[in-house]
């Protein structure tokens, strides 16, 4: 069985901030767009649980 590469998985795309955009299709952006705000919220979410640890930490410390 060979494999083609409809079979292979999709790479996804490469972001680095401050690359040059100008040869991007307006459609890639949007996804770059999409990719990147999910990883905002990402790490929005490990920094709030992060921050709920510490609080707990704190508070079984005090007294």
């Amino acid at each position: 069985m060979s494999i083609t590469d409809d079979d292979r998985p999709q790479k996804k795309p490469n972001h680095e901030i401050g690359m040059d955009l100008s040869m991007i299709s307006a459609d890639e952006l949007k996804s770059r767009i999409d990719l990147l705000k999910a990883e905002i919220s990402r790490i929005e979410a490990e920094m709030a649980r992060k921050a709920s640890g510490r609080l707990a930490a704190e508070n079984l410390f005090k007294s």
